[in-house]
Order: structure tokens, then sequence, then C-alpha cells
């Protein structure tokens, strides 16, 4: 049985605090104005950026969860760093666009303060979970994530690369947000 090694478990903590730290620092002190301005009609505000950002926390990585428990082991040979490098350097990446799946859409129903508190917490909860099971390089599931950012060269995830990429994630709505804020019409 293979365990996480400890400078796993700690980067991943790592990892998870920038994340937090970064969602803080974009949302710190918005107004009103600037939580809801959109740069076109069609495109994301920061408050509906932040609501996917939850709700793919809690409608994705929540089963998960409980999916791996009952997942496959891993096949021989797996090359974990390889597959690290790709969820470190490139899900944040935006130059490769995808449209969210309908079920993650933002509806506007969320508070933006409300969805930062639940993000924070998700992220509470995600570090228990990575500190907490060891076993989660003993599990694979399907990662539809890493097929589109590899084009389909890799197909599955480990209990621990799942749960780095649900901060990779947030990364890459970051930038989005950061694209939000620097837009000329953006709110002062």
């Amino acid at each position: 049985m293979s365990t996480l090694e400890s400078t796993e478990i700690e980067q991943a903590l790592q990892y998870f605090d920038e994340t937090r730290s970064q969602a803080i620092e974009v949302t710190s002190g918005l107004s009103d104005l600037q939580w809801f301005f959109k740069p076109t009609p069609g495109e994301w505000s920061v408050a509906e950026i932040l609501e996917h950002m939850v709700i793919v926390q809690e409608r994705v990585f929540g089963p998960i969860r409980e999916r791996l428990a009952q997942a496959s082991g891993p096949e021989a040979g797996r090359d974990n760093q390889t597959i690290e490098r790709i969820i470190f350097e490139k899900f944040s990446d935006r130059s490769k666009r995808a449209n969210a799946p309908e079920w993650t859409l933002p509806t506007g129903q969320l508070n933006p303060r409300v969805a930062l508190d639940r993000l924070l917490r998700n992220y509470e909860r995600l570090a228990e979970f990575v500190e907490s099971s060891h076993d989660l390089r003993e599990h694979v599931l399907d990662a539809p994530p890493l097929k589109f950012i590899t084009n389909g060269a890799l197909e599955t995830m480990d209990g621990y690369q799942w749960a780095v990429t649900v901060a990779a994630h947030d990364r890459r709505h970051i930038a989005q947000i950061r694209d939000v804020q620097a837009n000329p019409n953006y709110p002062a």
C-alpha cells in the first residue's frame, strides 16, 4: 500500500493556503458594483465566478471523495510526477478554454460574501481530507479535467491529484477574476 509522503501533504497544504490567500486577495473589499460587474453580457461577474468555484468544490469534489473509497487501484507504472506537473502547471492556464458543464453554472442565488465563506470552509475540509487520508494514492478515478488538458493522453487521477485539482481549478478562475478586474470599465 502506498501512502502519501509528508512532503506531498505539505505541498498540498501550501498550495491550498496560497490559493485561499489569492481568493481572499481578489475579493477583498469589493463593492456591490465590483462584485456584479460584467465585462460583456455573456461573461461572468466576480460574484458568478466565485459561485461557480463553490459549486465545483461542493458538487464535484464531495462526491469524488465518496467514490474514491470504492475506486480501483492505480495501473502499474503510473507516472504521478507527470500528472501532478500537469495539474500544477497547466490546469490554471486559461489559454485553453472550456465551457463549464451546465450543472456547474452560477445561478446568482448565492450571495458573494456567503460564497467566499463557503469557499474558505471548503479549503479547511480539503486540508483535513489530505492530512487524514494517507491512502489517496491507492484509488484512481476517471478524470475529465485531465483528459481535457492532455487531449485524452491521460485519463485518471488518484485521490491526492483530485484534491490538488480543486485548488488548480480555483486558480484558473482567480485568473479569470483578475481579467474582469483589469477591464477598463471595471468600477473603481
